[in-house]
């Protein structure tokens, strides 16, 4: 397909996903911008996913809608075999998710902050969502983060969900260098480290810009209660983020020369807040100036890593 400028790469990735997945369609087709066309990677699905979008592959034609068998590997890897297929060539991509609901000026909004941005620099557009459940009844809105995005941030948090990235080229190319084949937690956050991990520029939008459907079957949710609170707060003294995060750092590390310096020394020193001393883990914790977006949850950070539970 030619190169156009304001072209978006839509990567969807989908798992027995028929019950959902005609009206996640269906909201991209009403898009304003419509210079868009849908790269679709499904893993093995065994439900009647293929005949929804076969369905859609004759109403739409090929030139908007192209499919490819997923590796098998978990949702994430199946996101980036879409980043990394190199049939796939655009200015701007953007992933879905199969279950929500796009609103009709998501890509717009997206593509008027990117386009502002020079094409050399990683650019990433995301935002805030308002949350559905199995029914479309819209039941609230996912958390508001007020604090700038930075690396200092996404190296212990990832401020948006993927379903509402989209982001350009000199991105892409980047998340095409990474090494995953340690492992990665979601592609999702390893792109919003790995944007302000080599001077990128990120907007958070507190604009919501999709329906986030919630339902029994999501692997990941919104969390945007008192309890999700407490809950990572839990996480953080049980020292399961320790391991959980472990695996995408390595991934972001891999990418060596194209760090910007700030992000190279806290990568550098990030494994100090694990010290035996106290001192060092309070006087790198103070340097490095890491933090997560609410009170709450940076005050449980802080604790973990004076108890070393980081």
């Amino acid at each position: 397909m030619p190169e156009k400028n304001d072209s978006i790469a839509i990567l969807l990735c989908t798992y027995n996903s028929k019950v959902f997945l005609a009206k996640q369609l269906e909201s991209i087709s009403q898009q304003s911008h419509t210079n868009w066309h849908v790269w679709l990677s499904d893993d093995s699905s065994q439900d009647n996913t293929l005949e929804v979008i076969e369905s859609y592959k004759r109403k739409w034609g090929e030139d908007k809608l192209s499919v490819q068998s997923g590796p098998q590997q978990g949702f994430s890897l199946n996101y980036l075999s879409l980043v990394n297929n190199d049939r796939i060539k655009n200015e701007y991509y953007a992933y879905s998710d199969h279950d929500d609901v796009w609103l009709p000026n998501k890509l717009d909004r997206a593509l008027k902050w990117l386009q502002t941005i020079p094409k050399e620099i990683p650019a990433l557009y995301c935002s805030r969502t308002c949350l559905i459940d199995e029914d479309s009844k819209e039941i609230g809105f996912s958390q508001l983060f007020s604090r700038p995005p930075s690396f200092a941030n996404a190296i212990v948090q990832n401020i948006a969900g993927g379903n509402t990235m989209v982001f350009n080229n000199s991105a892409r190319n980047l998340l095409q260098k990474v090494d995953i084949r340690g492992g990665i937690v979601s592609h999702d956050w390893l792109t919003y480290q790995v944007v302000t991990a080599c001077g990128g520029k990120v907007i958070y939008d507190e604009s919501p810009t999709i329906y986030y459907r919630q339902h029994t079957g999501n692997i990941i949710g919104a969390k945007n209660d008192w309890r999700a609170y407490i809950k990572r707060i839990e996480m953080l003294f049980r020292g399961r983020f320790r391991s959980s995060n472990s695996s995408n750092l390595k991934a972001v590390q891999s990418l060596g020369s194209s760090l910007d310096e700030k992000s190279r020394i806290i990568l550098e020193h990030a494994h100090l807040l694990k010290s035996d001393s106290i001192r060092i883990r309070i006087k790198e914790l103070i340097k490095l100036k890491i933090y997560r977006q609410t009170l709450m949850e940076n005050l449980g950070m802080v604790a973990a890593i004076i108890i070393r539970r980081f």
